[in-house]
């Protein structure tokens, strides 16, 4: 079952740093590192936007699921859809960003670093879009009583491209822990040990007349 308040993944890009500082990748490092911050604002941006919209789903799913009225939950679905709008907006910001350092005269671990990340934000992005797409289904139909087979389908493609993403986020991390010399990563905070692994697309409420036709046959 898949954790409907689930954590966006935390994208936060390491300060960038090479070893000495002359030689051919010196005059662009500074460059690099100040896209990589500013990428940083998106990416904080885009986690803050992206936990309000799931707390938004999560209380309208519960409230479904508790068995109040379906069509009282149109505003939170409407709210967790907008905001999530807004969330991919930065995240694309961010993505834009770290495609540039690629194009810069910087060390070849570094442009691959943010190579991975950036397939990694295209993969969460399009992960994102059909999420936003869910909640555009659950915002016409919020018991998913005509159209749960959509929305199912809609959710199993988004959960495929989050784990594309977590892909990519742990070869990026690995590429930079096995480059300590370039890249210097932000030390794992309490309850982030393995961040790629708390991403997953938000489960739909569940069956209400499944639920209801249990209970008379009780």
């Amino acid at each position: 079952m898949l954790n409907v308040l689930a954590l966006a993944v935390v994208i936060m890009f390491p300060f960038l740093f090479l070893s000495g500082c002359s030689g051919p990748f010196g005059d662009q490092r500074k460059e690099a590192e100040d896209v990589v911050t500013k990428a940083n604002g998106a990416i904080a941006e885009h986690n803050r936007l992206f936990d309000q919209a799931r707390e938004s789903y999560g209380k309208a799913r519960k409230q479904i699921e508790d068995g109040e009225k379906a069509a009282d939950q149109k505003d939170d679905i409407a709210k967790a859809r907008q905001t999530l709008q807004k969330a991919s907006n930065s995240l694309r910001d961010a993505e834009t960003r770290m495609e540039n350092v690629q194009e810069m005269d910087v060390d070849p671990v570094i442009q691959r670093y943010a190579t991975l990340l950036s397939k990694a934000m295209d993969a969460q992005l399009s992960a994102e879009a059909s999420e936003i797409e869910f909640y555009g289904v659950m915002g016409k139909d919020p018991a998913l009583t005509e159209n749960r087979e959509r929305a199912l389908k809609i959710l199993s493609r988004a959960s495929d491209d989050y784990e594309k993403a977590e892909d990519f986020y742990a070869k990026a991390r690995e590429l930079a822990s096995s480059n300590p010399d370039v890249i210097k990563l932000p030390p794992a905070t309490k309850g982030e040990s393995n961040p790629e692994s708390q991403e997953s697309a938000p489960d739909a409420p569940k069956d209400q007349s499944q639920d209801s036709g249990s209970s008379s046959g009780k």
